[in-house]
């Protein structure tokens, strides 16, 4: 059976050891916080993003992050009930295909989310005027259409390739690479078909989910950093860098374990040896996986100055100054043409 999701059912038996034991009881409940954070925590931004706030570029964008995390927390009570029923999967065919695509959908959707923010603060920065004249909401909105229409295709196979089987009365969720029988009873062709597109899987994610938006988003940083700096301007706060920061490292952060996990997955063919970390990995990767879906607004809310002062507003007005968009405060000094753009680096 070979893996390759976040989903806990995905990794080897139930391990009996007493420290495997502690890693899976700590993601089962990482998994029960992250539930309860998330869908709270998600649905409150949306609820304000949504209703609570006119339509800009900002919360079009926040609103689109946040539904994907939502949609993936709202399930989680199924990876819950699943990891106390290690290594069984009582849900049947179609929700082990649809939790593991909702789970590849929600990593795509918000890094290609995150490299689109990164994207508009450095078109705001580097190119004001433009942005003034032709940064609107429907394109925004038009932009975040194209983004879940690539994260669904790129997780497809996740949905294509997830399937059961039962065996002793046990019924396993796993990833099948040979759904249409292609490689017939050779053995030696089975395994050189598992290899390749478990590899294939593996290697696509990584640099479309991760490599690939990581470096976009550094030199957008970059180049965001070299305008203010070069025009001798000086942001007047620091909040939104810092939110927009925080969010980035702590989506690549969280997903970085699970891609190091797909490729250890992958190796175990040619490296057997390699099989008997995936019982600590397993459940650590999911766990991080979990957690970035209820932090979002957590980092709205909490980072950034006047910590004390949120502490006594209401929710949602905390989050409705989070996700506001502002005109970028500098310095006296340098072009008006930068002074008067949208806030290069606006939270996400």
């Amino acid at each position: 059976m070979e893996n390759s999701s976040v989903l806990p059912s995905d990794a080897p038996l139930f391990p009996h050891s007493p420290i495997h034991q502690t890693f899976w009881i700590i993601s089962l409940i990482v998994c029960c916080l992250a539930f309860v954070l998330g869908v709270a925590g998600n649905g409150l931004v949306l609820w304000v993003a949504g209703f609570r706030m006119s339509r800009t570029v900002t919360t079009v964008l926040f609103l689109n992050l946040a539904a994907a995390d939502f949609a993936f927390t709202a399930f989680l009570p199924f990876v819950i009930s699943s990891t106390i029923l290690q290594p069984h999967w009582p849900f049947g065919w179609f929700l082990c295909k649809l939790l593991s695509f909702l789970a590849v959908l929600n990593m795509f959707a918000s890094v290609f989310l995150l490299t689109l923010v990164a994207l508009d603060r450095c078109v705001s920065v580097l190119w004001p005027i433009w942005a003034r004249n032709h940064r609107k909401p429907r394109l925004a909105a038009l932009a975040a259409a194209g983004v879940w229409i690539f994260a669904f295709a790129f997780s497809l196979p996740t949905f294509i390739f997830r399937t059961t089987d039962t065996e002793d009365e046990i019924t396993f969720c796993y990833m099948e690479f040979d759904p249409w029988d292609e490689a017939g009873e050779d053995e030696e062709s089975v395994n050189a078909l598992y290899e390749s597109r478990h590899w294939s899987l593996v290697l696509t994610r990584f640099s479309l989910g991760f490599l690939i938006p990581l470096l976009i988003i550094s030199v957008c940083y970059g180049l965001i950093t070299a305008k203010l700096w070069s025009g001798m301007r000086r942001v007047r706060s620091s909040r939104p860098f810092r939110i927009l920061t925080a969010v980035v490292v702590a989506f690549f952060l969280c997903w970085l374990p699970y891609h190091v996990l797909g490729m250890i997955e992958a190796s175990v063919p040619a490296h057997p040896q390699l099989a008997q970390v995936l019982p600590y990995l397993s459940p650590f990767s999911s766990s991080l996986a979990f957690v970035n879906s209820c932090l979002n607004p957590l980092l709205y809310v909490f980072i950034g100055r006047d910590f004390r002062e949120k502490l006594f507003r209401s929710l949602p007005a905390a989050l409705e100054r989070a996700l506001s968009e502002e005109s970028a405060a500098t310095g006296a000094t340098g072009s008006s043409s930068v002074s008067a753009a949208p806030m290069a680096v606006t939270e996400t």
